[in-house]
Order: C-alpha cells, then sequence, then structure tokens
C-alpha cells in the first residue's frame, strides 16, 4: 500500500527523526528561498550544497575546508560578521546571488531558518529530493519512475509556522502525480495542499500577497526580486537530491 502525505509546519517535521523513514522519500520545500536557492546554485554550476544547522557548524566546516562558500540568512539577510564573531557569510539566501561565476566548481556550506533544518531533519530517508517550482516537473517524472511507496512532502515553514508557498508547491506536486497515489493512503494534509494549488496557479507571483514571507520579501526593494524568481515554473530539467548530507544533482 502506498502513502502521500504533507507536513505543514516545523513541529511535523521536528518529529522526523524519530519516525522510520527507511522506505521513504522526502521532498523538501522552501520555496522563500531556501530549496530554490540551492537549485538555482545547481543550475550554475555548484558541485554541491551542504545544509547545516547552524552558524557554528557552518564555521567549523569552513575551518577545515577553507575553499568552501558560506551561504545563509538570519531574519532573511545574508549572515555577517556580527553573528559569526567575524566572518562574512559570502552569500545570503536569495537565489540570483547564486550565479554561475560565483558558484561554478564550488561547495556551498548553507543555514538557513527553516529550510536547511527541514533538510536535515528528513536525512535518515531513503531518498531526499530538492523541491522548488523551478523543476516540478522532473520531480514528477523522478516520482513516477521510481514509484516510492511512502511519500512525504515536507514544507519548512516560516519561523515555527505553516508557509503559503511551500503549501502551494506540495500541492503542485500532488496534483501531477495523483494517479499514482489516489489509490493508496492519501492523508488529508495531502488533498488539502492539492485542492488549494487551483485556486492560485495561474498567478502565482500575485498569490504571495497571501503569503507572510512573500509579503515581508516584497517590501524590501533589495529582496522584492526574489519573489518573482522563485515563483517561475520549469525553468530547470534535473533533479537534485540529498545523500550523506549533500544534495547535488541527480541528473544532467
Amino acid at each position: 500500500m502506498t502513502t502521500l502525505e504533507v507536513l505543514f509546519t516545523p513541529a511535523d517535521f521536528s518529529t522526523l527523526p524519530g519516525r522510520d523513514l527507511s522506505q521513504t522519500t522526502c521532498v523538501v520545500f522552501d520555496i522563500l528561498r531556501a530549496t530554490t536557492s540551492m537549485m538555482a546554485a545547481l543550475g550554475n554550476g555548484a558541485t554541491g550544497i551542504r545544509p547545516v544547522s547552524d552558524i557554528p557548524e557552518a564555521l567549523e566546516i569552513r575551518g577545515k575546508q577553507p575553499d568552501v562558500l558560506l551561504a545563509g540568512e538570519r531574519d532573511g539577510l545574508r549572515i555577517n560578521a556580527a553573528l559569526t564573531g567575524g566572518v562574512e557569510f559570502d552569500l545570503g539566501n536569495s537565489p540570483r546571488e547564486f550565479t554561475a561565476e560565483k558558484v561554478r566548481g564550488r561547495t556551498i556550506v548553507m543555514t538557513t531558518t527553516n529550510g536547511t533544518r527541514a533538510l536535515r531533519a528528513c536525512e535518515n530517508a531513503r531518498t531526499v529530493l530538492i523541491g522548488s517550482f523551478l523543476n516540478l516537473k522532473p520531480i514528477a517524472a523522478w516520482i513516477r519512475e521510481h514509484y516510492p511507496r511512502h511519500l512525504l512532502l515536507v514544507c519548512a515553514g516560516t519561523h515555527e509556522q505553516a508557509a503559503f508557498e511551500d503549501i502551494l508547491a506540495a500541492g503542485s506536486l500532488c496534483e501531477k502525480i495523483w494517479d499514482r497515489y489516489a489509490v493508496g493512503q492519501v492523508a488529508d494534509s495531502a488533498t488539502m495542499a492539492r485542492r488549494l494549488y487551483p485556486l492560485m496557479q495561474q498567478d502565482l507571483l500575485a498569490a504571495m500577497s497571501h503569503s507572510r514571507n512573500g509579503r515581508r520579501l516584497l517590501a524590501m526593494p533589495e529582496l522584492k526580486g526574489d519573489v518573482g524568481y522563485c515563483m517561475q515554473r520549469e525553468t530547470l530539467n534535473f533533479v537534485a537530491e540529498m545523500t550523506h548530507g549533500l544534495v547535488t544533482r541527480l541528473n544532467p
């Protein structure tokens, strides 16, 4: 019997380390902005992204591997020397920062408020995929090909609350694969996400006026362009997976 479930909040995904995920595929969404930024980095030639839980862990890795790039945010802004005790991070969490000139051939160590926490919570899963609007079609195709028995869509949320944009993305993926999982055990959370997406799918950018994260970013002149970037659909043709704590491309 197959199962399909959506987790809406950090309170939900914080329980994952205690669950048996050995037969589960997780797809993690932090649309605004961590998982979108990861996909942008890989699309522009980064060799991998290592999500870490906090700033000290990122600094410890930099101490051992001086050539890595440090990326991340706190309260939406790039981590600066005041937060680290003297080290300026190379990149923030804007997908527009992860240009080929900056990231090609580099490994990135990233820490964000929610997205990297969600990924780390899933690290015991059989497979962990990186979710974004940029590549939902390849993700759906991968799921159809491999047809995991247990599929868990994890919304990173905003602080400790649900995030509208993550649920929309999860709902869009549910719609694309619904025929494969509707014969199994579908959680009400998946049905809710799937039914929400059609209400907003015609104009995702306008939908961000209903999103706490979207409104916050749109009010910041230096970051408002991130919202439109993150709402782009099907601009990338590959899937990314986290294995042994490193996010890399699964296919060209």
